[in-house]
């Protein structure tokens, strides 16, 4: 059955990734997913937390700007909220999951995730744009040894009894289940959130679920693969 937006129940939204989006950052990346977008950008910085013991670190931060959804939502001044921290954990454990820590030098390696419109897939927009951000900038100062491989995220859900991949809003806001898969290219899951927001699910319902996930997570790593190697902006 089409879905409101026309698209299959396989089907991705339109995808794009713009890279060197930024001046300044050493990797920054617009990426799309039909009307989500999401400006990432990773940036250097010397020193990693007292904990790594003088190794590399690489995390996250993640804010939706008050304009981003269809009424003003309050910046988040004294720090992230709870929903915000979350999704920045989500973000940083995904990213080092493809990063050997141990190879780098005594630096952090921030990504930063603005989401600039939300229309569903805020987190998995940024997962996989922040990947290509932090590609782009370990290439540039030196680091792309220490990157063991690439990840991407999307949503999947049950809507309207029917197993769907990438929802937006109108979808995700009603669906009976809403999942968030997040993947790396060589075929293993890194982490997965799902959430029965109606009636529980059964396991061969999740398995459907994961091999939509996975089939559209495969579609992402080709757009990932173009966007890191663009020619530099001049």
């Amino acid at each position: 059955m089409p879905r409101a937006d026309g698209r299959n129940a396989d089907q991705l939204r339109p995808v794009s990734i713009e890279t060197d989006t930024q001046r300044h950052p050493a990797g920054s990346a617009l990426v799309r997913f039909g009307d989500t977008r999401v400006l990432c950008a990773a940036s250097h910085e010397e020193g990693a937390p007292r904990f790594r013991e003088r190794r590399g670190w690489v995390t996250g931060e993640y804010a939706m700007l008050p304009g981003a959804t269809d009424t003003r939502s309050r910046r988040e001044r004294n720090g992230p909220g709870g929903r915000s921290k979350e999704i920045e954990r989500l973000i940083g454990r995904s990213l080092r999951a493809v990063v050997d820590l141990d190879s780098l030098p005594d630096v952090t390696l921030t990504v930063d995730c603005d989401v600039l419109d939300a229309d569903g897939g805020t987190r998995t927009a940024a997962i996989t744009g922040g990947w290509v951000a932090l590609a782009r900038a370990m290439r540039r100062h030196g680091f792309e040894s220490a990157l063991t491989g690439q990840i991407a995220a999307i949503s999947v859900g049950i809507v309207d009894g029917q197993p769907v991949l990438d929802l937006p809003y109108e979808e995700d806001h009603r669906a009976d289940v809403d999942m968030n898969i997040v993947a790396t290219a060589d075929g293993r899951l890194v982490e997965v959130q799902g959430t029965a927001e109606g009636a529980a699910f059964g396991r061969s319902e999740l398995d459907e679920l994961l091999d939509l996930a996975v089939a559209g997570c495969e579609e992402l790593f080709v757009i990932q693969r173009a966007a890191v190697d663009a020619e530099p902006s001049a």
